[in-house]
C-alpha cells in the first residue's frame, strides 16, 4: 500500500482561483478536518504496528509459565481420600443395611 498524501501535503495544498470556484475558506476547513483525522489514523497504525510487534514478539519467546499437573501420587490420595468419604456417607446414611 502506497501512501500518496501526508498530513503536511494536506495542509500546504494550494488550489487555483477561478471566478465560479469554491469558498476558499470552506476548502481550508474541510482540508484541515482531513488533516486532523489523518494525523489521527497514522497515530492509530504507529501503534496497532507497535502493539503487533511487541504480540508477534511474546508468541515467538517461549513462555517460562508452567501449568501445575497433579502427580500420580497426590491423584491416587485424593481419590482415596474421596472413596474413604464415600464409603463413610454411605454408612451414615445407610446404616448396617448396606453391608446385609
Amino acid at each position: 500500500m502506497d501512501i500518496k498524501l501526508t498530513a503536511d501535503n494536506i495542509l500546504e495544498k494550494e488550489f487555483k482561483k477561478s471566478m465560479k470556484g469554491y469558498n476558499i475558506d470552506e476548502v481550508d476547513q474541510f482540508l484541515d478536518a482531513i488533516r486532523e483525522d489523518y494525523d489521527a489514523f497514522t497515530a492509530k497504525i504507529a501503534a496497532l504496528e507497535e502493539e503487533n510487534a511487541r504480540l508477534k514478539q511474546e508468541v515467538a519467546t517461549p513462555s517460562r509459565k508452567t501449568v501445575a499437573t497433579p502427580s500420580p501420587i497426590s491423584t491416587n490420595n485424593t481419590n482415596f481420600d474421596i472413596l474413604k468419604r464415600l464409603s463413610n456417607l454411605e454408612k451414615h446414611v445407610f446404616g448396617s443395611k448396606l453391608y446385609e
